[in-house]
């Protein structure tokens, strides 16, 4: 079997490829900068592919038995207009063009924030109601290979994405952010309350449910990738210094809690445990 992957070289893409890798596909990892592919090139095909490019994509990726797409521009601006603008627009063209060229397996990846508003414990069946450009762009994607899909009959898996973290992670994420104030030696880190409660899973994890699902679930429609567990912040952050057995102070309350999302929500997991356990099982 032969799955590519675009966003090889993103923070979900450089763990999703070695995680595919160990179950012995042929990869095909899609990127920009092929250059900045990290993984190991004698274990997969490596090709130079832009979403701009729509003249026949699906042939230019070596018509792979499933797309795992993942790219994905302007992050982490959440609120830009730009992913209304532009990022949606080559989105559903790059995407469209592959459908077209014969492309009859797709996973995307989603998010969490086409949940918008909506507080506590959120299913798949839930209705959208995004408030951030990102995610009314996401959702309005996600629509619109749905209806594709149902056309050309094509197989989809969305798998909306919670809080993820880990290596790689955008320097401006509080993940990085730590990290970079430990290494520099400070003596406190600034952050918000930290009480608000997200659904966080480190992104190893994440990859490794992601390929299974690909693998194994090839028109599950949508699925939470997530722990399924709330975590305070603040707890999130003691547990990063715990295991790098670091020591900072806290100053908490210094940054406002963001305004695009609730103070405690968190994924259902009843569909991703059912799927990933498989038929036959309770």
């Amino acid at each position: 079997m032969k799955v590519a992957v675009t966003g090889a070289t993103g923070f979900v893409g450089r763990h999703v490829i070695p995680a595919l890798l160990t179950q012995g596909v042929e990869v095909v990892a899609l990127a920009r900068r092929p250059e900045l592919v990290f993984t190991d090139r004698e274990k997969l095909s490596v090709v130079s592919l832009d979403l701009c490019d729509t003249d026949n994509p699906f042939a230019k990726m070596g018509e792979p038995d499933i797309l795992l797409h993942l790219a994905w521009g302007n992050l982490p601006n959440y609120k830009s207009s730009t992913h209304l603008e532009f990022e949606l627009p080559r989105q559903v063209a790059f995407l469209d063009n592959c459908i077209k060229g014969g492309l009859s397996r797709l996973v995307v990846s989603g998010t969490c924030l086409e949940y918008g508003m909506q507080s506590g414990c959120l299913k798949e069946d839930f209705a959208t109601a995004p408030v951030t450009g990102y995610g009314q762009a996401k959702d309005r994607l996600r629509l619109h290979l749905e209806a594709k899909a149902m056309q050309a009959e094509v197989q989809l898996v969305w798998a909306r994405l919670f809080y993820l973290y880990g290596a790689g992670q955008a320097t401006s994420s509080l993940y990085s952010q730590l990290a970079a104030a430990i290494k520099a030696e400070e003596k406190s880190f600034p952050m918000s309350p930290g009480d608000q409660e997200r659904d966080f899973l480190s992104v190893e994890k994440a990859a490794e449910k992601i390929c299974r699902l690909a693998l194994a679930n090839p028109n599950a429609g949508i699925v939470n990738i997530c722990c399924g567990k709330p975590k305070k912040v603040s707890v999130l952050v003691k547990d990063w210094l715990e295991n790098w057995v670091a020591d900072i102070k806290l100053d908490t309350g210094i940054y406002a809690y963001p305004d695009y999302e609730p103070h405690s929500y968190w994924g259902s997991t009843e569909k991703l445990d059912a799927l990933l356990r498989g038929p036959g099982h309770a």
